[in-house]
């Protein structure tokens, strides 16, 4: 599952998913893009691996988006993997709310349409090396939300796991693959960034397996999607829930 000299742009890279993903694709010998908004956070998951390129940057800011490509292209030459990782959740007060909208665009603006600009900016580039993307979508797409103020973000995973099958099909014939990871309860600080009453841990007993996993575990799944040993696997959409969306 060689991905030496691969170059793997990464979003969302300063924690959780994005930072185990990082780490692990350097380990594997790739040339690692990191991509956030933390700079302190980034520059500490950056020591942990070999010479990557770090870029901070907000991807919901279109001059940022570009601006990852194009050093990115400056650094390396070539583009080989887009893993579109970065996401957000806003607790609001719902239909009934009065910052449903505002959340609404908030959400939507990094978790979808920031994926879609990424895919737009790279596809030229992932054309020469046949590369492909992986987009880091949620069982969320595919449930209904645990209580209100939640629904903008369940609404932008199932959009963004439609958009993978779209872009599958229409960049299959360029040879860029294009599939979703779809993660269950992973141990990291996005509930915390949302300041959310949800802790990971309250959703253990909603899955089979009574467990919630590593962010280790999704870059395990994300370097299989990107090595050539998925060389015909495309708009697909890999679930590792624990079991979270069979539980009666």
């Amino acid at each position: 599952m060689s991905l030496t000299n691969k170059v793997v742009i990464i979003t969302g890279a300063s924690s959780g998913i994005g930072a185990a993903a990082a780490k692990m694709f350097s380990k594997e010998g790739a040339r690692v893009v990191m991509v956030g908004r933390n700079e302190t956070k980034l520059s500490a998951v950056a020591k942990q691996c070999s010479s990557p390129l770090v870029v901070r940057a907000d991807i919901a800011k279109d001059d940022d988006a570009r601006r990852v490509i194009s050093e990115t292209i400056k650094k390396f030459g070539q583009i080989d993997v887009l893993i579109n990782n970065a996401g957000i959740t806003v607790e609001n007060g719902g239909f009934l709310g009065d910052d449903m909208m505002q959340a609404y665009d908030a959400i939507m603006n990094i978790n979808l349409r920031a994926a879609v600009h990424m895919t737009t900016l790279a596809a030229p580039h992932l054309i020469k090396t046949k590369g492909n993307i992986i987009n880091v979508s949620s069982i969320a797409a595919v449930t209904p939300p645990f209580g209100p103020g939640l629904t903008s973000y369940y609404i932008s995973k199932a959009a963004l796991n439609h958009f993978t099958v779209c872009a599958a099909a229409e960049l299959g014939s360029h040879g860029i693959r294009v599939n979703t990871l779809s993660p269950g309860p992973v141990k990291t600080d996005f509930f915390d960034n949302a300041k959310s009453e949800i802790n990971v841990e309250t959703l253990r007993p909603f899955t089979v397996l009574n467990r919630v996993s590593e962010p280790e575990e999704m870059a395990e799944v994300m370097l299989y999607l990107a090595s050539d040993r998925a060389a015909g696997v495309t708009g697909s959409n890999y679930v590792n829930d624990n079991g979270m969306t069979i539980k009666k």
